[in-house]
């Protein structure tokens, strides 16, 4: 069984801490479509979107490059 991801959870620690310029940094270099998508769904549950309007905009940019067929991140 694969071992589950904490990428996710580590970003959100980083918005958490006020430190938005570094999550956006690591959203641009996010392991997969999976890892945005579950970090979208802890900001949202945190209420962080709704603080953090850039992160959401940036999470919906990267989920849509990172989705496309040719920009994908090798293993």
């Amino acid at each position: 069984m694969a071992k589950k991801s904490l990428w996710a959870d580590k970003v959100l620690a980083l918005v958490r801490g006020g430190n938005t310029d570094a999550a956006l940094a690591q959203m641009r270099v996010a392991p997969d479509t999976r890892d945005l998508q579950r970090l979208r769904t802890l900001l949202m549950q945190s209420g962080l979107l709704e603080r953090y309007p850039a992160l959401a905009l940036a999470l919906n940019d990267h989920l849509a490059l990172l989705s496309s067929p040719r920009l994908h991140r090798a293993p």
